[in-house]
């Protein structure tokens, strides 16, 4: 070896660029639509954005308390009351973070140690298993398949012993689109009571639910609310991903183990960004309004397919929907997804990638979180395949 080169021993050594960044390049690449990385082509409110202008100007310039601008907790901690009927105080038990995943990566640092044993459900969100295998956690796998997606509570029950630190949700799920079910919460709570699991709760699509369905926070539930870190995201519900906010909600005791990990990860979030959005959540249509806003995507981007040869069982939230592609072709999705980009134009992403196994069930999912002119040249291109 070269005496000037460093030997590292990777901690993720299987890990790879995400497949969210691998499409996004393909569409680049090949100048196409992309519809693959769960992002927004249109911009968020103008107010918002004067909003933050305005701080910077005020000085408001530096850093924001560890736990986050108390306003903006304060306004949070109303807001459950109101819509969740839970009480989370803004002192003890919120904090803002640099986003959602820096919130799942804090909160497996704090509470998954060597050999802690944690279930995924899947399809999941690529950014768990990482954050697990970097605190030498044990992943444990419970499957969900298409087409209803439905928990097996069986399997996971046995799957729990001694050494299960934590189980994993996130609904509204993506990239499936299923929302969670009052039964699936009381079959959870039956198999953990009694046990010191805890419960890691992606909610950053909290507020886009569909066809008059409500979102069930594990916050809902007297008992889960109790032994629950419930994440979720501001850039997912104000179109403003790349300023990378989110919260955490957690009983005291588990959030006082949370901002260990997180004060020595980031220490604060953005400071003018968490100000402005204390002036914009005075409004609460900004967010209440988001589910009819993105159902009339949802109902649009359907029917422009509804003559293709695409399978599409309407989404139930989110803002991705899944499209089953078996009576186009018998390739795997990956295979399947790189066509669409190299020949068609249009940037997707394959469902087998929220598997660790890498099943193919033929489908692939688009996000429709982009203007109506993007939506309309990506289905007439889907329709001609």
């Amino acid at each position: 070896m070269n005496q000037t080169e460093v030997n590292i021993k990777s901690k993720l050594p299987n890990f790879n660029t995400s497949i969210f960044a691998t499409m996004t390049q393909l569409a680049e690449k090949h100048d196409a639509l992309n519809l693959s990385q769960g992002f927004p082509d249109f911009n968020c409110a103008e107010d918002l954005t004067d909003r933050v202008c305005h701080y910077i100007k005020k000085g408001e310039n530096q850093y924001a308390p560890m736990k986050g601008v108390e306003s903006l907790r304060k306004i949070i901690s109303e807001k459950f009351l109101k819509y969740h009927g839970r009480k989370y105080h803004p002192e003890q038990e919120i904090t803002i973070t640099a986003g959602a995943t820096q919130g799942i990566f804090s909160a497996i640092s704090a509470f998954v140690k060597e050999d802690d044993e944690v279930i995924i459900i899947e399809p999941a969100f690529d950014t768990y298993i990482p954050s697990i295998e970097y605190n030498k956690g044990i992943i444990k796998l419970a499957q969900t398949t298409p087409p209803d997606f439905q928990i097996n509570w069986e399997e996971i029950r046995r799957m729990i012993n001694s050494h299960t630190k934590m189980i994993i949700l996130n609904y509204p799920n993506n990239p499936t689109g299923k929302n969670i079910s009052g039964e699936d919460l009381e079959m959870l709570y039956s198999l953990i009571k009694n046990t010191d699991i805890i419960v890691l709760s992606d909610e950053v699509y909290e507020h886009i639910l569909f066809d008059s369905q409500q979102h069930l926070s594990l916050a809902t539930h007297e008992g889960l609310s109790r032994r629950s870190v419930i994440l979720s995201s501001f850039g997912k519900t104000f179109n403003i991903t790349g300023w990378k906010l989110g919260y955490c909600l957690a009983p005291e005791k588990l959030t006082r183990e949370f901002r260990k990990a997180h004060q020595n990860i980031v220490f604060a979030a953005n400071r003018p960004m968490q100000m402005a959005l204390v002036d914009f959540m005075q409004d609460e249509e900004n967010y209440l309004g988001l589910s009819e806003f993105y159902q009339q995507k949802r109902d649009y981007f359907v029917e422009l397919l509804k003559d293709s040869r695409f399978k599409i069982i309407p989404s139930q939230g989110t803002f991705y929907q899944l499209a089953d592609f078996s009576a186009i072709s018998n390739k795997t999705d990956f295979e399947f997804a790189r066509e669409l980009v190299e020949q068609h134009n249009i940037a997707s992403v394959p469902l087998s990638a929220f598997y660790n196994r890498n099943n193919n069930y033929q489908y692939i999912r688009f996000c429709f979180a982009k203007s109506d002119e993007t939506l309309k040249k990506a289905a007439e291109i889907l329709c001609r395949i």
